[in-house]
């Protein structure tokens, strides 16, 4: 028999935007909180920059938004941007109360300036600002009688009472995969919040934590939303460049403070792509990055601060330097490795300004949700104001109809009649490895049209292979993570072969110019066919 779980609010995912929300809504509601594994699994928690926002008295809110109008590349939708941006303050007060403290400086907030930001607007705890925020939240989290957190807990699929038949079409519940027991699990809510992160695991190279692999995206998609701007993937151009580094990132923050790039002789190169130099947009950054690894048939490039004072840099960035140091790299002496890397989902489910989706009952708020705020390429450190500004706004709109919603009492059961435990399981690891070699190698930093075509016949074949595994034997972690995965490769690449334009984040050397008209790519669920003209961008 399944084992059933029922609360007012089930918030899949403990980064920041679901930790913000739960505790938003707990004064109001019961919710359950599901993590995949502990808080270091979000991506919230490895979050190096900082959070945006105006807090200089010669910054402005218009600054603000005029420099993420820029970097969104005339695909930001302008009303999100000023009420996200206006709502900043509003939110770094409220992670005061919670506890949150951030760098000082003179009693006043240390702000750093990272790429594409025309002032200091970065506010921060040294270079480890998610992890000081995620694991605040958590305790507080904890310490509520009104919230459950459980690990291990991995989303399968949600339940829209519509595909059981049932009217009128909402989002009930979901149903979970506990890792330690084995078992699935029926989670009943009156609302569903999915907080789940984005999809940056769908390359071979990323920044991410291995949890990114577009489970909410995924799942929303299955369930009836709409998705949007899958094309813009956001590659950090700098990632630390190591056998062994896996997946650590080399904060924007320092080439803020001074970091210069430069080829392996010394030489400095941003200034032939772009007059910001390495305080561009990272979409500029990264693409200059790759272009000198092709052009020169570089492992990587490096990234100097070494002429900033010893002091400076162990009080700015002690985590980057004691990771360095473990592999025996001292930035204090001399230039650190690095490579660009998948490092942002900037498309996602499409939502409004409540973080509210299609299927009524559902709301997605941070890297999984598409609210217009991002357009074409994400602008440094909105990503924490994001989930932060659309968990409270997500929150209240929650709490002003949840009376109207009734948890569902007849959710039907998981089937596990059918299957068997599976004997092929290198079958996962070998799809996975070449899932994600061929996204990187065809929708990567740089695209054409041939290579997006052989992205989409590999999908094709992986996608029947990966559906009839899942049809005949018992769900496990990998399976639920590998199935999430070529779903959201195929929405990548569908919005990326709608797109006949380079705009943002998104290459393509057979378009290299921009439309003069900015239009967003939505896909329906249930056609096979790319609309790219639909919610109006405001500007």
């Amino acid at each position: 028999m399944t084992q059933r779980f029922s609360t007012d609010v089930l918030v899949i995912g403990g980064g920041a935007a679901g930790l913000s929300a739960a505790l938003h809504l707990a004064e109001h509601a019961r919710v359950t909180v599901l993590c995949k594994g502990g808080i270091e699994s979000a991506s919230s928690h490895w979050a190096q920059g900082g959070i945006a926002s105006v807090m200089d008295p010669e910054d402005s809110v218009a600054a603000h938004v005029r420099d993420t109008l820029v970097a969104g590349a005339g695909l930001c939708d302008e009303d999100i941007v000023t009420a996200t941006v206006s709502a900043a303050p509003r939110a770094i007060a409220q992670l005061g109360r919670w506890g949150v403290n951030f760098d000082h400086t003179d009693n006043e907030f240390h702000l750093t300036r990272e790429g594409g930001h025309s002032f200091r607007r970065i506010l921060h705890v040294a270079d480890a600002t998610g992890k000081a925020l995620t694991e605040t939240l958590t305790q507080r989290v904890l310490d509520h009688p009104n919230i459950d957190l459980l690990n291990d807990r991995v989303a399968i699929d949600l339940i829209n009472l519509n595909k059981f038949g049932r009217f009128p079409n909402r989002c009930a519940g979901a149903y979970v995969l506990n890792r330690t027991s084995d078992h699935v699990e029926v989670f009943q809510a009156r609302f569903v919040v999915l907080a789940t992160g984005g999809a940056s695991k769908v390359y071979l190279y990323t920044s991410n934590p291995d949890s990114s692999t577009g489970d909410g995206i995924a799942m929303a998609w299955r369930a009836g939303c709409r998705v949007a701007n899958m094309e813009f993937n956001q590659f950090h151009p700098t990632c630390l460049y190591h056998p062994h580094a896996k997946s650590f990132l080399i904060s924007e923050a320092v080439r803020g403070e001074g970091g210069i790039l430069r080829l392996p002789d010394g030489e400095r190169f941003m200034q032939r792509f772009d007059e910001r130099l390495e305080l561009a947009p990272r979409d500029v950054v990264a693409r200059a990055i790759d272009h000198e690894m092709k052009r020169l048939g570089l492992d990587c490039v490096y990234l100097d601060i070494s002429h900033r004072s010893p002091d400076f840099i162990a009080t700015h960035f002690p985590t980057i330097q004691a990771r360095c140091l473990e592999f025996g790299i001292d930035m204090t002496s001399e230039p650190i490795p690095v490579v660009p890397a998948a490092h942002y989902t900037c498309g996602g489910v499409l939502v409004d300004g409540n973080g509210a989706t299609d299927v009524p009952g559902l709301y997605a708020i941070g890297e999984v949700s598409c609210t217009g705020l991002h357009g074409a390429n994400r602008l440094a450190s909105n990503s924490l104001l994001e989930c932060l500004v659309f968990g409270e706004a997500a929150a209240r709109d929650i709490m002003a109809h949840l009376d109207d919603a009734a948890v569902e009492a007849t959710i039907p059961h998981w089937d596990e009649s059918q299957v068997t435990d599976s004997d092929e399981d290198v079958i996962i690891a070998h799809n996975w490895e070449e899932l994600r070699r061929f996204m990187w190698d065809y929708v990567g930093i740089v695209r054409t049209d041939k290579r997006l075509q052989r992205a989409q016949r590999r999908i094709d074949l992986l996608k029947a292979e990966i559906h009839e595994y899942y049809s005949h034997y018992r769900v496990s972690n990998d399976l639920i993570e590998l199935r999430n995965l070529i779903t959201v490769a195929e929405l990548i690449v569908r919005c990326a072969l709608a797109r006949p334009e380079s705009r943002g984040l998104h290459f393509n050397l057979d378009h290299p110019d921009t439309r003069p008209t900015a239009a967003d790519t939505i896909l329906f669920p249930g056609y096979s066919d790319q609309i790219d003209v639909l919610r109006p961008v405001a500007g």
